[in-house]
C-alpha cells in the first residue's frame, strides 16, 4: 500500500501542480559595479562571471539582462578618487549619478536601484564620516550625508533607494530628505538586517571597499543575534521603509523566516558574494552539479520567505527558468 504522501509524487504533472514555492525571473535584482572610463569589462578573479564595468559596457550588459527577462538592477560605484567623506557619492557628476542618467537614457524601462552607502567612496573604507575619537562611524553626521546622497540619486533617475550602512535612524533621515526634495514617490528598500559577516569577502574585491583599519562590527550586526535581527527590521519598518532586507542569505535562512513572520512588508534577501563564489569554486572542483545546487539555493531563499532576491546568479537562473 502506498503511503499518502508518495501517491502525490508519482506523476510529474501532479508534482508540478502541487509545488508550493516557485522561482520567477521577476524575483531577481542583478548587481552592477560601475567605474569610470570606456570599454572596461574587468572580470573579478574571486567572482567568476562578475565584472567591473564602464558605463558604456553597463549599457550593453543591460541589453543582455533584458533579453533574459531581467528588468531590475542595483548599482554600486567605484570612483576614481576617494576621500574621508566620500565626496563622489554626494556629487551630481559622481560615478553613480552619471551612470544613472546614461543608463536611464539608454534603457528607460529598466528599474534601477541604488545602493546608498559610503564604503566604496571613502579612503578609509568605512560606511560614513569617522568619529576621530571613537574611530568608528559618526552616526548622526553620516545621516545628513545619506540624505544628500539619496537626493543626488533621485535627481539622476533612481527608481528606488537602498541604504546599506546600518546607521540608526537612516530611514527617517532619507525619507525626510527625499520628501523635502520632491521625491516622496520613491520607495526605500532598507538593508534592515545586515550582519558583520565573513561572507562579504569577494565583494570587497569587486567594489574595492575593504576597510583600511578595523572592521564594521560597531555598526553591522553580530551574526549571533537573532532577536536583535528581528528588532532591526521592525525598527526600519516603523521608520517608513517600504521593503526590508536580510543580508547575507544562505547562513541566515532562520532570520529570513523570522522577519517574514514578524512583518507584512515585502522582504528582499541579498545572496552575497561569498555565497556565489563558493558555488563557483565548488563547480570548478567538480564536486557539485552547479546549476542544480544554484537553483535549489535560490529556491530555499523563496521558501524561507523572500519576495526579492538580489543575486549574481540572476542571469544564469533566468536562462534556466526561461528554458
Amino acid at each position: 500500500m502506498f503511503a499518502r504522501f508518495r501517491r502525490k509524487r508519482l506523476s510529474p504533472v501532479l508534482r508540478e501542480m502541487l509545488r508550493e514555492t516557485r522561482l520567477e525571473v521577476s524575483d531577481f535584482i542583478y548587481p552592477l559595479f560601475i567605474r569610470s572610463g570606456e570599454g572596461i569589462r574587468n572580470e573579478v578573479a574571486s567572482m567568476p562571471g562578475v565584472y567591473q564595468l564602464s558605463i558604456d559596457e553597463a549599457i550593453k550588459e543591460c541589453e543582455d539582462l533584458k533579453r533574459l527577462g531581467l528588468h531590475a538592477v542595483i548599482l554600486f560605484g567605484i570612483p576614481d578618487v576617494k576621500d574621508s567623506v566620500g565626496s563622489d557619492a554626494l556629487c551630481d557628476h559622481g560615478i553613480i549619478a552619471t551612470a544613472l542618467r546614461e543608463l536611464k537614457a539608454a534603457h528607460p524601462d529598466l528599474f534601477i536601484v541604488t545602493d546608498l552607502c559610503f564604503c566604496e567612496y571613502t579612503d578609509h573604507g568605512h560606511c560614513g564620516i569617522l568619529d576621530p575619537i571613537l574611530e568608528t562611524v559618526d552616526n548622526d553626521l553620516t545621516l545628513v550625508n545619506l540624505g544628500k546622497q539619496a537626493v543626488v540619486h533621485a535627481k539622476a533617475g533612481a527608481d528606488m533607494i537602498a541604504p546599506s550602512g546600518m546607521m540608526d535612524g537612516m530611514i527617517v533621515a532619507i525619507r525626510e530628505a527625499l520628501d523635502e526634495a520632491g521625491y516622496a514617490h520613491l520607495p526605500i528598500m532598507s538593508y534592515s538586517t545586515k550582519f558583520a559577516s565573513a561572507w562579504y569577502g569577494p565583494f570587497r574585491d569587486v567594489a574595492e571597499s575593504a576597510p583600511s583599519f578595523g572592521d564594521r562590527r560597531s555598526y553591522q550586526m553580530d551574526p549571533a543575534n537573532r532577536r536583535e535581527a528581528i528588532l532591526e527590521s521592525l525598527e526600519d519598518e516603523a521608520e517608513g521603509a517600504d521593503i526590508l532586507m536580510v543580508k547575507p542569505a544562505l547562513a541566515y535562512l532562520d532570520i529570513i523566516r523570522d522577519v517574514r513572520e514578524a512583518s507584512r512588508l515585502p522582504l528582499a534577501v541579498y545572496n552575497v558574494s561569498g555565497e556565489y563564489s563558493m558555488l563557483k569554486m565548488a563547480a570548478r572542483a567538480g564536486v557539485i552539479d552547479y546549476d542544480k545546487v544554484m537553483m535549489e539555493t535560490l529556491l530555499g531563499f523563496k521558501r524561507a520567505g523572500a519576495d526579492i532576491i538580489i543575486s549574481y546568479h540572476a542571469k544564469e537562473a533566468a536562462e534556466i527558468l526561461r528554458g
